[in-house]
């Protein structure tokens, strides 16, 4: 009996020794300095981002669609050029003495088909006189028809001589820039030979992207009531970022890589935007409202899945699970577990465990 009174007085003795410091005063707990920021409650975008690559509105290449000498080029390379404006001249002077030549054959063949119809008419009076047999009259009216024919294959070749030399002036089909030049004056050009220009319409442009197959159902959604917005940014932040709008959907979906292809249209009208040029994409699909967020050091990782200290009234930290949404920027959207306006530790959480007393050092 006496050991055992003995032992509990000496443990009695530990523990006082344990809760006060060597002047018999109790130690206060260790306050331990975090920073902090508050719970916000805002509306927020809800974004799909992708890699996109700038494309050409239209391109056109361009082929001479008669053979003969380049005279002229009217343009340099890397020009801006006009839909309208002549491009090339090819010598026109052959085409101009085939012209002539067919209207000639017009001329003659139609004075060949007149004068045999005067002839149809003498013979039809004669045939009902009785001068001329049947025959005789057939044959002239066989003549006058065939003359015709020949006169409408006369006006038809004309149409066509003019036709060819219009194809000596070359203008261009777009309002667009030109490209590298593979002919140059005094070439020969064969028809339909090869490309000797490329136009790329880039006023208006597209940027294409591909985004996985399961954002395709939202998109369709959302696309359905209005055009949706399109932000292109580069990656160098070179510059305010470009706003368009989607206007294109593809009609499947891409099966060795899961994703759907889409085409945003920008006005490009400082032209910014190159084709060839890779951009960031965010496609904005709605606005969520009232959504509660916290910077994204806020959230930590445990075996329990994730959470934030969240600061008491009385300074002391709560260890609270949460639900986290999407990324904004540099927040998080929490589904659940925070309340707008509460204070979350954003950095000293290595030291801390619930119910420890904390000092905030910073908070926005």
């Amino acid at each position: 009996m006496m050991r055992i009174v003995f032992l509990l007085l000496a443990m009695l003795s530990v523990l006082s020794s344990c809760s006060s410091g060597a002047n018999g005063k109790r130690v206060t707990p260790q306050v331990v300095p975090v920073l902090a920021a508050a719970a916000v409650q805002k509306d927020v975008p809800v974004r799909l981002t992708a890699i996109g690559n700038v494309e050409a509105y239209s391109t056109v290449d361009v082929n001479s669609r008669i053979g003969g000498q380049l005279v002229r080029v009217h343009f340099k390379e890397g020009q801006d050029v006009n839909k309208g404006d002549i491009l090339f001249t090819i010598d026109p002077r052959p085409y101009e003495v085939a012209l002539k030549q067919a209207e000639a054959n017009l001329v003659r063949d139609t004075a060949q088909m007149d004068n045999a119809r005067q002839q149809e008419r003498r013979y039809q009076e004669l045939l009902k006189k009785g001068y001329v047999s049947q025959a005789d009259y057939d044959q002239m009216r066989t003549n006058a028809d065939a003359l015709e024919a020949t006169v409408t294959a006369d006006k038809a070749a004309v149409e066509n001589a003019r036709l060819q030399l219009t194809y000596c002036f070359i203008n261009s089909p777009v309002t667009g820039r030109t490209g590298n030049l593979f002919v140059h004056q005094g070439n020969i050009i064969k028809e339909n030979d090869k490309t000797i220009v490329t136009i790329n319409q880039i006023q208006p442009v597209y940027v294409s992207f591909n985004i996985p197959e399961q954002s395709l159902a939202e998109i369709k959604k959302y696309s359905a009531g209005e055009r949706l917005k399109v932000i292109a940014s580069f990656p160098q932040n070179a510059g305010i970022p470009l706003q368009g709008e989607l206007t294109f959907i593809d009609n499947s979906v891409d099966r060795t890589t899961g994703t759907i292809r889409l085409k945003a249209t920008f006005a490009n009208s400082d032209r910014r935007l190159w084709p060839g040029q890779f951009v960031n994409v965010t496609l904005n699909l709605t606005t969520r409202p009232n959504a509660i967020l916290v910077p994204h050091q806020a959230v930590q990782s445990g075996q329990q899945g994730q959470y934030v200290f969240v600061i008491r009234p009385d300074a002391t930290v709560e260890m609270r699970p949460v639900k986290v949404g999407m990324a904004v920027g540099s927040e998080t959207v929490i589904e659940k577990g925070v309340a707008p306006g509460e204070k979350i530790v954003t950095d000293g959480q290595i030291r801390l465990v619930s119910g420890t007393k904390v000092e905030v050092k910073g908070a926005r």
